[in-house]
């Protein structure tokens, strides 16, 4: 017999799997529609959106890393021709961090299918060498969320796989990630 609270938290995560299909979906469409092609079309895409668009920036942010499908250094370039260097940034924290937990949340509760079947073999296998040595791989993690160009989104999504707790992946996401996103935003402000 079901208790009322397993029956909630199912629907909780049918709900969660829905908005995210919702906004894949939103984000696909805009990628399809060359929305995401150049710095150019996503700021006209984003401005197009009024005073939500910092909003719309913060969710584009969250979905490229739950559904890596542009990188996220577009959204920091974009956002700092839009919202200046701080405005970008904190759009792009938000977003990027948010995104970040909601990767390590659906590879926590789907697991290892979600996982093999968001990315290539060759990336899969490449990447859960280091899950076998755990020590390692929260160095690895927090270099890499630190880093520029690393694959931090696969990482989040392989994190969840591990025995790591929400909580450390957290601290991790919420104190390495400000850093290469802020430069991002102050490098890329110049530009404009």
């Amino acid at each position: 017999m079901k208790t009322k609270e397993s029956i909630v938290k199912k629907y909780c995560i049918v709900l969660l799997v829905l908005l995210l299909a919702a906004a894949a979906l939103f984000l696909l469409s805009g990628w399809r529609a060359g929305h995401f092609d150049s710095v150019d079309t996503m700021r006209e895409y984003i401005s197009g959106f009024g005073l939500l668009g910092p909003v719309i920036l913060a969710l584009i942010q969250a979905l490229q890393v739950v559904v890596p499908v542009i990188p996220g250094f577009v959204g920091c370039l974009a956002g700092s021709g839009l919202f200046g260097a701080w405005g970008s940034f904190f759009c792009n924290y938000i977003g990027i961090c948010l995104g970040s937990l909601i990767a390590f949340l659906l590879a926590r509760h789907y697991g290892m299918q979600l996982v093999r079947l968001m990315f290539s073999e060759a990336k899969y296998e490449r990447y859960i060498g280091w899950l076998a040595n755990r020590k390692s791989f929260i160095l690895v993690l927090w270099l890499s969320i630190l880093l520029p160009l690393a694959p931090d989104d696969f990482l989040c999504y392989f994190s969840g796989l591990t025995g790591m707790s929400f909580r450390k992946f957290t601290w991790i996401i919420l104190l390495a990630k400000p850093w290469i996103i802020l430069a991002y935003c102050f490098f890329f402000e110049k530009l404009f």
